[in-house]
């Protein structure tokens, strides 16, 4: 039901995961330089008596001696490691996952971080990933998607950060530039960059995917109309930089207790020349390997039979969790299960009188971003808010203090991020199409179901030619979208 939060999550924590949450935060801190494993060793936890550390309080299920172990364990060094020279990279955790349970090679990606990344910048690329949502909560979906083992969430984790910051510079390009950039790239003089933004915008205009309206449980749908992709008209760069640009929208609408997103299939006019199977696969990826915990429900719907044999192959790449959460519907009854009819659009044979049409992104609507000096100082301010979070995080690691004083200041910290980085948004998040339709407002003020001719607080499109920009193309053809593509 909508506005109940979910188990695993801040606020509905079992004491056991309570303190996996606590191991996870100390190799985390750890690996960010952070926190200096030799204030973990000998006595230095507060003991509260027993001979119990007032971090073991959260579980009495399984002895004090195998918790500390485990928890220790992450910080095992080699016996002929001098520890007075070891630096913060030197004195991370080196876990070790086993081949069977590591589908992307994320082991080798966590030590490649470890060594090509300062903790400095894999701190950054956290802290720029947290965004508005509660530091905990990211933390818990790597957790719950490695089944509370800590050693492998700490893989995960790592590796996304190397993968966000290294591989496809989520922050530092994709959304910092975003759609007003690629539309100067499709206007611009070289070539491999102005293919790049024809073809990411080819798939903006076209609708080839969009976010709009909410399931029965309050998450956010994603539209994918698959008959809009043919394989070839856009390169794999495009494809997987619009993908991210999707993914990363998405997260930017999530409001607690809702932390996961409807995908929705629209398989109307399938044929096997929509087929592709390389964005199939970067797009399971990305959700099993980068954006854990992200899926609610995936609805394919109106699938034709040549798509079952199509379907059995996919099946066999999908996790097994990630596989439970698709469902096929066939009309709009059967999508009445998981989306009221009146929230389902009119072209899948809902009530909902809308269609997806694209606003262009319109010069000066980044402007704010060229404040570099305000932005800095926001920055600076913000860096003051995690170190502060960070503080109360090893309060609560090494159990001093009042252990609920602490808690209640951990998540009132966490609340101030989340206010703080609406007002840096602006200034590091190029406005997209949710901002110009009225769907993200200033504030982080989600409106699903924005107002028809409400004035939001963007430019308002101007026609392209009026603005002397070349009309869309791809590849040399003017893009149109007609009715049939939208049936």
């Amino acid at each position: 039901m909508t506005g109940e939060a979910l188990p695993g999550r801040p606020g509905t924590l079992t004491p056991d995961q309570e303190e996996k949450l606590r191991e996870f935060w100390i190799a985390t801190l750890q690996v960010f330089g952070v926190l200096d494993p030799k204030e973990l060793n000998g006595n230095e936890l507060a003991e509260i008596g027993n001979g119990r550390t007032k971090a073991d309080t959260a579980s009495t299920k399984k002895p004090e001696k195998e918790k500390k172990k485990k928890r220790m364990s992450l910080f095992r060094k080699n016996k002929d490691d001098d520890t007075d020279s070891v630096t913060s990279t030197d004195s991370a955790p080196h876990p070790i996952v086993a081949d069977s349970d590591d589908k992307y090679g994320q082991t080798k990606e966590f030590h490649e971080a470890l060594a090509s990344l300062t903790p400095e910048t894999l701190r950054a690329t956290f802290w720029s990933m947290v965004k508005h949502d509660h530091p905990d909560a990211l933390l818990l979906r790597f957790l719950r998607a490695r089944k509370w083992d800590v050693e492998k969430a700490l893989v995960m984790m790592v590796s996304t950060m190397r993968w966000r910051s290294a591989d496809v510079h989520v922050d530092d390009d994709i959304m910092k530039n975003g759609e007003l950039s690629s539309l100067d790239a499709a206007n611009g003089s070289d070539p491999a960059k102005r293919r790049l933004g024809e073809d990411f915008l080819a798939q903006m205009r076209l609708g080839k995917s969009f976010l709009h309206g909410v399931d029965k449980n309050g998450r956010p749908m994603c539209f994918v109309r698959v008959k809009l992709h043919k394989q070839g008209e856009q390169s794999e760069e495009s494809l997987e930089r619009y993908t991210v640009f999707v993914i990363e929208s998405a997260r930017m609408v999530l409001q607690p207790p809702v932390d996961t997103a409807c995908v929705v299939f629209d398989m109307t006019g399938f044929s096997m020349a929509n087929m592709d199977y390389a964005p199939v696969k970067f797009m399971i990826k990305c959700f099993e390997a980068n954006y854990p915990e992200s899926l609610g429900v995936v609805l394919v719907h109106k699938a034709p039979w040549i798509f079952q044999g199509i379907w059995k192959i996919i099946k066999g790449w999908l996790d097994p969790v990630v596989a439970s959460k698709v469902h096929f519907t066939n009309n709009v009854e059967e999508m009445e299960a998981y989306v009221p009819k009146p929230q389902i659009i009119h072209e899948l044979g809902g009530a909902e009188d809308w269609t997806y049409q694209y606003v262009e992104p319109v010069p000066g609507e980044n402007d704010t971003m060229k404040d570099t000096e305000t932005r800095d100082k926001l920055l600076l301010a913000r860096e003051e808010i995690v170190k502060e979070y960070e503080k109360a995080t090893l309060e609560w690691i090494q159990g001093t203090g009042d252990l609920n004083a602490v808690k209640k200041s951990r998540n009132e910290i966490a609340s101030k991020l989340k206010v703080d980085y609406w007002g840096l948004d602006p200034y590091v998040r190029a406005r997209s199409y949710y901002d110009r339709v009225g769907m993200i407002n200033p504030g982080g003020n989600i409106q699903f179901y924005p107002v028809k001719d409400e004035k939001v607080t963007v430019p308002e499109t101007v026609p392209a030619d009026a603005a002397g920009i070349a009309p869309p193309t791809t590849n040399g053809t003017k893009v149109e979208t007609s009715e049939a593509d939208l049936d």
